[in-house]
């Protein structure tokens, strides 16, 4: 059964930083591209980045260039995902998913959804 747990989220102050985790069991991550998606109260889960299996890196949105960044780790069967200056627009539930390339932005086209992590950007 393929799982993917999120972590690494949490409330931090407007400017601050967080790094985010998906670890997944019941499949090797080397061959799969990973994908990372946000949801705020009241809209849809929009695609935030996606790495390849070959480690090309997609930004869904432009202004999340430069702030966020994605990695993978395929020995520890984990993806990351580095956020800094933080802004409270940011605030949502993280989540990761995978997918055969980073081809789509459209969370239809990921699986084995987490469970998310919750991101808060407050003062």
């Amino acid at each position: 059964q393929v799982q993917f747990v999120e972590s690494g989220g949490g409330l931090v102050q407007p400017g601050g930083s967080l790094r985010l985790s998906c670890a997944a069991s019941g499949l090797t991550l080397d061959y799969y591209a990973i994908g990372w998606f946000r949801q705020a109260p009241g809209n849809e889960r929009e695609g935030v980045s996606c790495i390849s299996s070959s480690d090309e890196i997609t930004y869904f949105v432009d202004s999340m260039k430069g702030r966020f960044t994605i990695s993978r780790d395929n020995a520890k069967n984990t993806a990351y995902l580095q956020m800094n200056s933080l802004k409270p627009e940011d605030t949502a539930v993280y989540y990761c998913a995978t997918d055969i390339s980073c081809s789509s932005r459209f969370p239809s086209a990921f699986a084995s959804w987490g469970q998310g992590t919750q991101v808060t950007v407050s003062s």
